[in-house]
């Protein structure tokens, strides 16, 4: 990335004597050759290369802004854009080739341009600056990259979903505090994080259309005494609207922060999941198990069967988490417009937009083949302990104020742990001598299915309630692949 202006333009004395590229785009009134460790130090080319299709695309458009404005004559024009045509399909076939003196992907791009259409490709960095430059290259992708998460995002959301509505009615205990609470079923358990991940595809949304402004035409900071016409580039390249300030256009990078945030918080809700998978596979739980292809082993126990996707799952949310600190910090101290801090925005860019994608493309498969041990779920919501705020209520329904059903319950309770008796082992006499508001009625609360049915409440795990959830889930799927296809 540049520091400042770049006008890479030849200057007329250069152009008559057919002069190549200079060796550097900003070597204006720099004689003494650059020390090599400073090229190491500064060059950001193992990193950025991966817009070099976007950098062209974004060449492509100000070369045809620039016929249209009388600054490019059609021959001229002709030769820049076969050039470029020649670079995009070096890039996408994989052949286009970096020189040790290419600082950038955008100045690799220049330099090759100048080999391939000669002298006439200086003409091509009139009226903008690598600083705009850069800015538009990193939107498109940007831009792109929350496309493509959307689309994993709707595949993670739909085997959820799907899932979910093949244990609609399968009781299992729902936790606080990681010890058992009360009684829910699976499918009411997996459509939380349906909701959990609906909430990602709105702040992705968010984030593209944060990116969806066009620098191009800004500069290095000022703009450009030739009329520009920026939304053509705009339409062309597919932004919706221009930045309005040259000055916030070349240092904004706030969409970039944006996106990185999105993915953090997605990754937060795939550690959430992964988390829980890791506990239900273990042997404390045994409500899951991964199919073979999808886990490993130990080098040193035989026996051993791990969900590391689940555990690595759970750990890349710290990295990706990292990378919104890293951004925030390169941008927190910046003066305006441009410093050359902002070369530092892509890595944690990158990292957190591949990492979240390959995280969800991942727990897609695993929770398309995790295989759920339902009787095992059953028999731990079947343990009575599940129903005390169920019999509290009983209580209340019964006219007994909410505190004291529960000082009555809870007595209840502790009583028969330290007798080795469950809830479920009183007879109704036992429990109309802790109160004469109990009835014969409370013996029949110990049920899990009977419990799921008292609650078909709106939000609530019953199974009428979890068929709402799912109409809803279908709907929160759409919503996020009409994003995707930019709706």
């Amino acid at each position: 990335m540049s520091s400042g202006a770049r006008n890479g333009v030849a200057t007329p004395e250069r152009r008559a004597r057919g002069a190549a590229r200079p060796t550097k785009v900003w070597a204006g009134r720099l004689s003494a050759r650059t020390s090599e460790q400073l090229e190491r130090y500064t060059s950001s080319l193992a990193v950025d290369r991966r817009l070099g299709a976007d950098d062209v695309a974004g060449s492509r458009a100000h070369a045809r802004m620039l016929r249209s404005i009388g600054v490019l004559t059609a021959a001229q024009h002709r030769a820049i854009d076969a050039g470029l045509r020649a670079i995009a399909a070096e890039l996408s076939s994989g052949v286009f080739t970096v020189s040790p003196g290419d600082e950038d992907i955008h100045t690799a791009v220049e330099r090759r341009l100048f080999e391939l259409a000669g002298p006439v490709a200086g003409m091509l960095h009139t009226g903008r600056s690598r600083n705009d430059q850069v800015a538009t290259d990193l939107r498109m992708w940007a831009r792109r990259a929350c496309t493509d998460l959307l689309v994993a995002l709707a595949g993670l959301q739909e085997a959820l979903m799907t899932r979910a509505g093949e244990h609609r009615t399968d009781p299992m205990p729902g936790y606080t505090h990681l010890q058992r609470a009360q009684v829910v079923s699976l499918g009411h358990h997996l459509l939380a994080y349906v909701e959990m991940f609906g909430r990602d595809g709105l702040r992705l949304g968010a984030a593209r259309l944060a990116c969806d402004e066009l620098p191009l035409g800004s500069g290095a900071l000022a703009g450009s005494t030739l009329p520009l016409d920026r939304e053509r580039v705009a339409h062309e390249l597919g932004f919706g609207r221009i930045a309005a300030n040259s000055m916030d256009a070349v240092a904004d990078r706030d969409f970039a922060v944006e996106l990185t945030a999105a993915c953090a918080l997605t990754m937060v809700h795939c550690s959430r999941l992964g988390e829980e998978l890791v506990l239900w596979s273990s042997a404390e739980f045994g409500f899951a198990s991964l199919p073979d292809s999808l886990a490993t082993g130990s080098s040193l126990m035989p026996q051993k069967k791990n969900a590391d996707v689940a555990e690595l799952a759970r750990g890349r949310s710290g990295r990706v988490i990292g990378d919104v600190v890293a951004l925030l910090s390169v941008l927190k101290g910046l003066p305006l417009t441009y410093n050359r801090d902002l070369q530092e925005d892509k890595e944690p860019l990158f990292d957190a937009v591949d990492t979240t994608a390959a995280t969800m493309r991942m727990l897609t498969e695993v929770m398309s083949a995790v295989r759920f041990d339902v009787a095992a779920m059953r028999r731990a919501a079947a343990d009575p302990a599940l129903q005390a705020t169920d019999i509290a209520e009983y209580l209340v329904a019964n006219g007994v104020p909410f505190r004291e059903a529960h000082t009555i319950v809870g007595a209840v309770v502790a009583r028969t742990l330290a007798e080795g008796r469950t809830l479920a082992d009183l007879s109704v006499e036992e429990w109309r001598a802790a109160s004469d508001r109990f009835g014969p009625g409370v013996v029949r609360l110990f049920d899990p299915d009977a419990a799921l049915r008292r609650r078909d409440v709106p939000g609530g795990p019953g199974p009428r309630s979890v068929t709402r959830q799912l109409a809803r889930a279908r709907t929160i799927v759409a919503r996020t692949r009409r994003a995707a296809a930019g709706g």
